[in-house]
């Protein structure tokens, strides 16, 4: 048995100490924020993945700017100690749960720097669970909350220091089972194809939050799909859902990656269509999602940190580590009486295997 600082809070889930989190090895508890103006291309993201069974945690700090994707990542041995919110340069701080938190990195080695905090549009949603199988074999098994808010504070990339404040974004924090670390070896029996479709679109406007996303099977069907509309300071009781709910997506030739795309939502005041006009993509890679090298869980040793800087113009959008992504949007509301208003959100993207609504009929074909 290990006591750590956790196993002082009331938070126990199972009769045995923090440091243990069942018997899952592929557990995890992860932080996500992103963040941007209503105008301007500048753009951040940050992570952090605490994977008990692995004994590892990492972190990723992002920012796009002047057409370049800068990316620090960090990893470490977590020494069963989960309460330490830190992964070398990186740290979250939780300032007020469930409203403020506050990101810092200190990296002045590989010229990046940043102090931000996240405060809270309204009470954070909680997105339907998340259970997926492949087979006997639990693929995902988890819960997410989401959570729009205002940044203040500064980020600094090779002594150009820029303010963050007035800017928007999501946030969030989510936890349970997912594939992370080294793949399993052992493949299912007998061999399935894959095929994971996800769209998410957190959008801010001047006045509240629009919460949108789905997983589609391979016909197109929906198995996990929630539409919340969160006025300013509202929390879980008047956040506003709506039930009927459909997105279509026009992909760009020759890619997985979104030309456009508009949800539409119907209830009894009728029709209301949010439409999302991308303008330049982020790719998750650079917070770990599929990277060949900083995937989450990996083991770098006691402590590693690299920093790694992509030309989007570069990217091969082909490429299978380059399918995941954030797309920095226009987002535009038009309601049922066609009053409209403007705002900013992403619209994250992967699309694997078959999707047929999409067109697409194999692991990796891509848009005619």
């Amino acid at each position: 048995m290990v006591l750590t600082r956790g196993d002082d809070f009331p938070i126990h889930q199972t009769s045995e100490p923090i440091a243990y989190a069942g018997t899952d090895r592929n557990f995890y508890d992860r932080y996500f924020f992103n963040g941007y103006a209503y105008e301007g291309e500048l753009f951040f993201a940050a992570a952090m993945g605490i994977y008990p069974h692995l004994n590892i945690a990492d972190a990723a700090f992002v920012v796009v700017r002047g057409g370049v994707e800068t990316a620090l990542h960090a990893s470490r041995w977590l020494g069963m100690e989960r309460m330490d919110m830190s992964v070398g340069p990186i740290s979250i701080e939780v300032l007020e749960p469930l409203n403020k938190l506050k990101l810092k990195v200190e990296a002045p080695d590989k010229g990046i720097r940043a102090e931000i905090v996240f405060e809270g549009r309204s009470f954070p949603i909680e997105e339907p669970r998340f259970i997926r199988r492949n087979g006997p074999r639990t693929f995902m098994d988890y819960t997410r909350l989401t959570q729009n808010g205002r940044y203040t504070g500064w980020l600094e990339v090779d002594g150009k220091r820029e303010s963050v404040d007035g800017f928007v974004g999501t946030r969030d924090r989510s936890w349970g089972i997912r594939p992370i670390g080294a793949r399993d070896a052992q493949e299912l029996a007998p061999p399935q194809p894959g095929q994971f479709f996800w769209i998410w679109s957190p959008s801010n406007f001047p006045d509240g939050s629009f919460f949108f996303h789905t997983n589609d099977d391979g016909a197109g069907e929906p198995w996990n799909r929630r539409a919340v509309w969160a006025r300013d300071g509202s929390n879980a009781e008047t956040h506003s859902e709506i039930k009927d709910s459909e997105v279509s997506i026009d992909w760009k030739s020759g890619t997985r990656h979104a030309k456009g795309a508009v949800v539409r939502l119907k209830d009894a005041s009728g029709t209301r269509e949010i439409t999302f006009e991308p303008l330049y993509e982020f790719y998750m890679l650079g917070l770990g999602y599929g990277h060949p090298k900083w995937n989450h869980g990996g083991n770098h040793g006691e402590l590693a940190v690299e920093r790694e800087d992509l030309k989007l113009s570069e990217v091969d959008p082909r490429q299978p580590q380059h399918l995941h992504v954030q797309a920095l949007c226009k987002v535009t509301y038009k309601g049922p009486d066609g009053a409209e208003q403007v705002g900013r959100g992403v619209l994250e993207q992967l699309a694997i295997g078959p999707h047929e609504p999409s067109g697409f009929k194999q692991m990796l074909d891509f848009a005619p």
